[in-house]
């Protein structure tokens, strides 16, 4: 009777694919080849970048109505981003490009029914592994765009609301393109704009214009867990979402300034500095490091405005670079934290048009395929930014309950940084780490802010 019982069960929170159709630009564009970039280039290795937003049945019509709704909006928004719509390809010379033509398939639809999920069991603040089904592209690496959509979206009818799963080709986009698309597409279907109000930078060989020839044997190889190969079990993840509210936000940042650094001419800690020596300072301790063992900070920095000349907000492609600085555990904790944060600042605002040229001219000479775990040793890892409008993407029925990462691009250490549900200065940060270490965070009263 268990048994039955443990099986309904698993049925009522299934999800049945119904449904897969394609959806090109409502226009023809004709043939547009465009090179990927030094920029683009190091993420082939990566996964799929892996977003889901729900929504409660707030109007908008029936699941089929909606369904209708954001085709049509993607046809016209796609006028603009037709390069979503296309695929990967080579030049005769081997270089990699996006290449689009009008009889490609356009960007893949999966329509998907979970009506025993409820929009509340997906806004707990535990892991995403529940969310696997409701986001394609799982474990499909960025050069299988060669073969596969650009962007392929899920759109899951459950009990209560929407889900909408979305994997972009992170060789393809960054964070601020995924989000620039998401906010046009949702303008046309809400009526707000009948086109796309800012429309995509798409020439990316004004940022750079480097020819650069990949060998990509080893991401070919490279794909799966090192500990699973060599007989080792991989160590168990768990992710979290902490949710600080504005209050807790500004109180981290007022802590942080409260005591200067040594006169090194740091300036007054900025939101994101502050916050940021916050986690990496509870993680680290979190991970019971040694005071002589080193922990690594990495940012992916958006590099629009630092290049030169400076690219445009809507410039189309990854124009992002990880900056990495490093110390000791010891000199983190045992000082104040204005110690790590003026360590953060420093490279953040030495990573200048020089330092980022010079990055690429070493890059391009001696050219590195990056794993999405190559971040360093007990490294803090913050992606995506609180600056991106993740719950001002409303379609029309209302704005998302909830907004996540996918399961892809996860490793010991990686942080997703996004707006606060609760808004203002709120901002809500996604962490993966293995769960020993999350364990001790979750419970650390100081971290949470309840001290």
């Amino acid at each position: 009777m268990a048994g039955v019982e443990a099986g309904k069960e698993e049925e009522a929170t299934a999800v049945r694919i119904t449904g897969k159709s394609h959806v090109k630009p409502g226009k023809l564009i004709g043939r547009k080849e465009c090179p990927l970039v030094t920029f683009d280039l190091p993420y082939l290795a990566f996964y799929y970048n892996q977003k889901l937003l729900f929504y409660k049945n707030d109007g908008g019509g029936e699941f089929e109505d909606k369904v209708e709704k954001l085709k049509e909006g993607l046809r016209v928004v796609l006028e603009e981003f037709y390069q979503l719509g296309g695929k990967l390809g080579k030049d005769d010379d081997g270089v990699l490009r996006v290449d689009y033509d009008d009889d490609m398939d356009g960007v893949e639809v999966v329509e998907a029914v979970a009506e025993g999920i409820t929009v509340d069991e997906l806004t707990g603040d535990d892991g995403t592994s529940s969310f696997k089904e409701l986001i394609p592209f799982n474990g499909v690496l960025n050069l299988e765009g060669l073969h596969r959509p650009l962007l392929s979206i899920q759109l899951t009818k459950l009990k209560d609301g929407v889900a909408m799963g979305c994997a972009f080709n992170h060789a393809v986009l960054d964070g601020t393109s995924t989000w620039h698309f998401m906010s046009s597409w949702a303008q046309i279907c809400n009526g707000t704009s009948s086109s796309v109000v800012v429309p995509p930078f798409l020439d990316r060989t004004t940022a750079r214009n480097t020819r650069v020839k990949l060998d990509l044997s080893p991401v070919v190889s490279c794909n799966g867990d090192d500990a699973t190969k060599q007989g080792q079990p991989a160590p168990q993840m768990r992710e979290k979402l902490f949710r600080f509210s504005e209050a807790a936000v500004d109180k981290i940042k007022s802590r942080v300034n409260s005591t200067p650094p040594p006169s090194d001419g740091s300036k007054p800690f900025s939101t994101f500095q502050s916050l940021a020596v916050h986690i990496w300072r509870h993680v680290s301790q979190a991970r019971n490091l040694k005071p002589e063992d080193y922990t690594v900070f990495t940012v992916f920095a958006d590099c629009r405005k630092r290049v030169d000349p400076p690219m445009p907000d809507s410039y189309f492609g990854n124009l992002i670079q990880a900056i990495f600085t490093a110390t000791a555990a010891g000199l983190l904790l045992e000082n104040p934290p204005s110690f790590g944060a003026s360590v953060i600042q420093k490279a953040i605002e030495s990573h200048d048009a020089k330092a980022i040229d010079e990055r690429n001219k070493a890059w391009e000479a001696a050219p590195k395929i990056f794993q999405f775990k190559d971040a360093g040793v007990n490294c803090v890892a913050v992606g995506s930014s609180p600056r991106f409008k993740v719950y001002e993407v409303d379609f029309g029925w209302g704005k998302p309950v909830g907004v996540r990462s996918g399961s892809n691009n996860r490793f010991d250490g990686m942080v997703y940084l996004y707006q606060g549900k609760s808004g203002g200065r709120s901002i809500d940060v996604e962490i993966t780490m293995e769960a020993q270490a999350m364990e001790k965070l979750e419970k650390d009263k100081e971290f949470l802010m309840e001290v």
